[in-house]
């Protein structure tokens, strides 16, 4: 008897999904929960984990099938199954973490592996730039996994080498790492997805291909639309057509605030095991201006304005896959510590796609920062149905005038520029120009001595 395998239901609002890759194939042996099918939505993109134990007898619905939500997607032959017998439905259940209280960072495993491909700017990281000599590295275009050296690498996995995840798989294979190179430092000397990504940014890897069909007269090359990209750009033309953006840019004196993260920087990833960028700081500065400003933290109801009683900020992460916003719920009720760990927590599931649906929903605005890529202003694309965006740019040290009773004064300061995108059916320029003022003269506060928890 073989068990038919159902597209598994991930939320009301989600009636559909699109076949976006087959991680099993025909005649492969499957094990319950081992991923066995990739799933892509409009909400999220998942790993769909096998709902029992068997061998995969047939695929019903191919790479790239749109289909409802509960249509059988494969058959699998299970061993204890009688011969003759009539084939059974089997979706494995997927929940959603609770709305009312976001989860505790790093405290819960989730079986439902996901995340949003939707989102306001693309390749833009979740880290905060450095003042001067540091970089950020483009997302690179993925090549598929049969066209890269790094596939018949993997698929020739020495059998004394530790089994790989499915994320580092797909990580390896998307950068084009052998991973035969690469030097584990995990348990038992398990490749981790650090590993992988340290080996990129040294360098060693060469750098993924672009593979298209080159056009008749040979002078275009055609690359096909992957379901994520599709999505985004739906996503992007729905916001930009919707919703008549404008923009406003003003720039901040962070001296005080850099000076503030090199005082606690130490003694706070000693004691708290994380990474303290200045994302958490910004964070800080904008739920509170949000709380001064209600209408940015909005959305257009056609015959009504309506006002967001929680502020969830998302947050645009770049992930192989493509854009990311997973959302930081509650964010004005945590400390600037606090926001620390629960940043790098969500950005560390949504690049390993271990996100819940809930992680992904009920966004009231979005912060995005360009500036890790180098970026000194931008004029991003609001995440629909949001009232704004705002970025944060790279941080510059330049000669700035300096009002002095005395008399005016030339000083080197660190400089950042924020850049909001606002819906102008909701705000005008002088509401806009107010938040972004809250913002900025709440970052200009911040200097040794500030409380972070």
């Amino acid at each position: 008897m073989s068990v038919t395998i159902e597209l598994p239901h991930v939320g009301e609002s989600v009636v559909e999904g699109t076949i976006g890759q087959w991680l099993k194939k025909p005649g492969d042996t499957v094990k319950r929960y081992e991923p066995l099918v990739e799933i892509i939505t409009d909400k999220v993109t998942m790993e769909v984990p096998s709902p029992v134990e068997g061998t995969l007898v047939r695929l019903l619905a191919q790479e790239g099938e749109t289909l409802p939500m509960g249509a059988p997607i494969a058959e699998v032959a299970t061993a204890d199954s009688p011969e003759g017998a009539e084939p059974v439905s089997a979706s494995i259940e997927i929940e959603t973490a609770p709305s009312a209280e976001p989860a505790s960072p790093g405290t819960t495993g989730y079986l439902m592996k996901d995340v949003t491909p939707v989102g306001p700017t693309g390749g833009a990281a979740i880290e905060i730039a450095e003042p001067t000599g540091t970089s950020a590295s483009r997302p690179a275009a993925v090549a598929p996994a049969s066209a890269t050296p790094a596939a018949a690498a993997l698929s020739a996995t020495p059998s004394g080498q530790t089994r790989l995840s499915p994320a580092v798989r797909r990580l390896a294979q998307e950068h084009s790492v052998d991973v035969s190179q690469v030097q584990g430092t995990g348990l038992g000397g398990r490749i981790t997805r650090d590993d992988i990504l340290k080996f990129v940014e040294s360098g060693a890897a060469p750098a993924p291909q672009i593979v298209g069909q080159p056009s008749a007269d040979g002078q275009e090359t055609h690359v096909p639309l992957t379901p994520v990209r599709r999505m985004i750009a739906e996503a992007m033309v729905r916001s930009v057509s919707n919703i008549p953006h404008a923009w406003s840019t003003l720039e901040v004196d962070v001296t005080g605030l850099v000076a503030l993260r090199a005082s606690v920087r130490a003694e706070f990833e000693q004691k708290e095991g994380v990474g303290l960028t200045y994302l958490p700081f910004v964070i800080k500065a904008v739920v509170e201006s949000l709380k001064e400003f209600p209408t940015m933290n909005a959305s257009w109801g056609e015959d009504k304005i309506i006002l967001k009683n929680r502020v969830n900020l998302g947050l645009a992460v770049a992930a192989p896959d493509g854009l990311i916003v997973p959302v930081l719920h509650n964010a004005d009720q945590l400390s600037i510590a606090g926001l620390a760990a629960a940043a790098k927590d969500l950005a560390d599931r949504a690049r390993t796609k271990k996100l819940t649906l809930n992680d992904v929903q009920g966004g009231t605005f979005t912060l995005n920062n360009t500036g890790a890529l180098g970026s000194y202003i931008s004029g991003p694309i609001i995440n629909y149905p949001q009232a704004g965006i705002m970025t944060t740019e790279t941080i510059q040290k330049r000669a700035v005038v300096i009002p002095a009773e005395s008399g005016d004064a030339i000083a080197i300061r660190s400089m950042m520029n924020i850049c909001l995108s606002f819906d102008h059916r909701i705000n005008d320029g002088a509401e806009a120009s107010g938040f972004l003022s809250a913002v900025k003269s709440k970052l200009q506060a911040m200097a040794p001595g500030t409380s972070i928890y």
